[in-house]
């Protein structure tokens, strides 16, 4: 008799045993179906949900990287902070307005090739600095291309590389003729292509501030600035730029800093402007009539394209964007790399005995 009790109370035991773990089994697949259910609605990634929060008004983007940083340990949507640091513009506000095209053309000149390559090497670092996109128009002779293309391709860079086979002698050099046959080849490469952005001559000797590249993209028609001239044998430093009254260009000015005294001369309007002192839209190339320059009548073919900028930037100075605003500030330093003639080499000589 006691031992079919114990049986049989063991026996329930079991039952009530196996009862329960049913029971939690049941209760275990009810939660994992409802959890299944409701993660089906939730954004696919942590970016979506942020954007969709972010767009819906309700909460700042401040709040929204605060959140990401407490949920994930300090892992923070990159594009969020960008987009915070530059008063909550929306990713959506950036893609619909790219930054425009600077296309940036180097004239080599006849340098020496060793010369030449390490003042190409200095500015491709200089460029790598610059947000993109930007176009490197890079422009010599001939003879000299096996060893720039090379470099060329390992800046990193997106580049055109232009040749010519005009031949220019030393004095052709020193005039600067072959500069300007090369900025020439440069404009109508740019005319040809139609490579719409805003065009910037930029020598080999020159330095940048790089917040200047980004004052650059906000050119519609024609900028200008300062540019501090500095000869590479004399001691001689030139600041010549526009001159600006309140908003507005009122004409060009040269300052010449020379044995520690400086005489600044103002005009209305030069004869010539400096190329390393402007930039402007390249349309301007390929449809003048856009700026009101040929109403009427279609322009001279033939006409020097290089000529032609330097006149169409000085005929409207209410055109013309100053960099910055007030034309207060050099950010443009040009170093001359031509060599001097020898009547200046002497007359050097002659100064420092």
């Amino acid at each position: 008799m006691g031992s079919s009790a114990d049986h049989g109370g063991a026996g329930g035991r079991a039952k009530k045993q196996g009862s329960q773990l049913w029971k939690k089994a049941l209760l275990h697949s009810c939660l994992c179906f409802v959890m299944g259910f409701f993660t089906g609605f939730a954004p696919s990634s942590v970016s979506d949900w942020t954007s969709a929060a972010v767009s819906a008004g309700g909460v700042g983007t401040s709040h929204v990287v605060r959140a990401l940083q407490t949920a994930a340990g300090g892992a923070v949507n990159r594009s969020l902070l960008a987009q915070d640091a530059v008063g909550g513009a929306g990713v959506g506000d950036a893609a619909a307005s790219p930054r425009p095209l600077l296309v940036l053309v180097t004239t080599t000149e006849s340098m020496r090739a060793g010369e030449r390559a390490a003042a190409l090497t200095r500015m491709a670092h200089t460029l790598r600095l610059v947000a993109p996109p930007l176009l490197w128009v890079v422009v010599e002779a001939a003879p000299d291309v096996p060893a720039t293309a090379r470099l060329l391709r390992a800046t990193g860079l997106m580049y055109r590389h232009l040749t010519y086979k005009d031949n220019f002698t030393a004095a052709d050099a020193a005039a600067g003729k072959e500069r300007h046959h090369q900025r020439y080849v440069a404009l109508g490469h740019i005319e040809r292509h139609r490579l719409s952005g805003v065009v910037l001559f930029a020598g080999l000797g020159d330095a940048f501030d790089l917040r200047f590249f980004d004052e650059l993209r906000q050119i519609s028609t024609f900028g200008a600035w300062p540019v501090a001239t500095m000869s590479r044998d004399e001691r001689k430093v030139v600041v010549r730029g526009p001159a600006c009254s309140s908003s507005a260009v009122t004409g060009w000015f040269s300052w010449d800093f020379s044995n520690d005294t400086a005489a600044a001369a103002s005009a209305a309007r030069p004869r010539e402007v400096d190329v390393h002192g402007f930039a402007f839209n390249s349309s301007v190339l390929w449809d003048p009539e856009r700026w009101g320059r040929y109403p009427t009548s279609e322009p001279d073919k033939s006409q020097d394209s290089m000529k032609f900028v330097q006149e169409v930037v000085l005929e409207d100075f209410s055109k013309v964007k100053r960099i910055p605003s007030d034309c207060s500030e050099v950010m443009v330093w040009h170093v001359d790399t031509m060599a001097p003639s020898s009547s200046s080499q002497m007359s050097l000589r002659n100064k420092r005995r």
